[in-house]
């Protein structure tokens, strides 16, 4: 072989190993070996879908749901049978002349055992209208608008003990994003829908709200920022009429986004007051505290992640994937 065709070759390999996703578990603190093995390896359960999203385990049925936002279809996976479609339409329903047609993005129950969907392309917060073992795309709305203008595309959620739900509302579901002419608030907001359905704006000041998530204390609410000028996390005191105070920054991303692709986006919160949070280069784990204690890296911009309800396996929607890794039961 020519020495110029040999060095173009190893050339190639060099950039094709470089290229090549960086995926496993890195322990960057003693106390993330209790909940993760560095030795663990991601399962791929479904793959070929446009944009995962929403990841739920339902313990009654034993079942993943999951969304896929541009196919307009929730999917749901069973251990023992695989993928399957659950729910088509999931969120486009032709509500209004002009919506993006994307379907619902964050998924979650209700405390009645609900589908509560953020439907991103109709621009609201509806709940399934049937049992979750008989899925239909009929669905009621629990918030829509806000002074009699419409939201902008719920994007996730998390249910407070006391039956009310705290959700963003960023702009992703929308065509033109912030130039979108359907656009009515000049804001993206954190909102608080009290169980008897009063809407409360709670924060307009963030760039671009996405995942939310509550402490195990429900003292502390958490709202990444997927804002790629200004990736963080941040961190908001829950008083005892729900409000919020004392913002803080949980965590700045703004180095970690130099090295890795993905934005911080959904989470989830172990027993153990751990976080579980989507962010550049796949799942970080945090203290309660803000300390990184450990990063599992997916090789995908990595969007949501959820807990199994025994808590040992974590689930991932990373792109075109949905992943699995299991964890440890402190």
């Amino acid at each position: 072989m020519p020495q110029s065709v040999l060095a173009a070759v190893l050339l190639a390999l060099s950039l094709a190993a470089q290229a090549a996703p960086e995926t496993g578990v890195d322990i960057l603190d003693d106390r993330a070996r209790e909940l993760v093995d560095e030795d663990a390896t991601l399962g791929v359960l479904g793959e070929g879908y446009l944009w995962t999203e929403g990841p739920l385990w339902v313990e009654d049925g034993g079942y993943l749901l999951f969304s896929d936002i541009p196919n307009n279809v929730v999917h749901r996976y069973m251990p023992s049978e695989g993928v399957s479609v659950y729910l088509k339409p999931s969120g486009a329903t032709g509500l209004h002349d002009g919506d993006s047609g994307q379907g619902a993005n964050g998924l979650l129950l209700s405390p009645d055992g609900e589908l509560v969907l953020m439907q991103q392309g109709d621009r609201r917060v509806a709940v399934m209208d049937a049992p979750l073992g008989s899925p239909a795309p009929r669905f009621r709305t629990l918030a829509a608008m806000l002074d009699g203008k419409r939201l902008n595309s719920p994007n996730d959620a998390v249910f407070h003990s006391d039956g009310s739900l705290y959700f963003t509302d960023p702009p992703y579901g929308l065509n033109g994003f912030m130039d979108d002419p359907g656009k009515a608030l000049a804001f993206q907001g954190v909102y608080h829908l009290r169980k008897g359905g009063e809407l409360e704006l709670l924060d307009a000041t963030l760039s671009l709200p996405n995942g939310i998530a509550l402490s195990r204390d429900e003292r502390t609410l958490y709202v990444a920022v997927s804002d790629e000028a200004a990736p963080r996390w941040m961190a908001y005191s829950v008083t005892d009429d729900g409000s919020l105070e004392d913002r803080r920054v949980f965590y700045d991303a703004t180095d970690a986004l130099r090295e890795h692709e993905g934005l911080p986006d959904g989470m989830a919160v172990h027993s153990s007051g751990v976080l579980f949070a989507t962010g550049p280069g796949g799942v970080w784990l945090f203290s309660p505290d803000g300390d990184v204690l450990a990063r599992v890296y997916t090789g995908r911009k990595t969007a949501n992640c959820a807990l199994s309800s025994d808590e040992r396996t974590l689930y991932m929607t990373a792109h075109d994937r949905v992943l699995a890794l299991p964890l440890l039961k402190p």
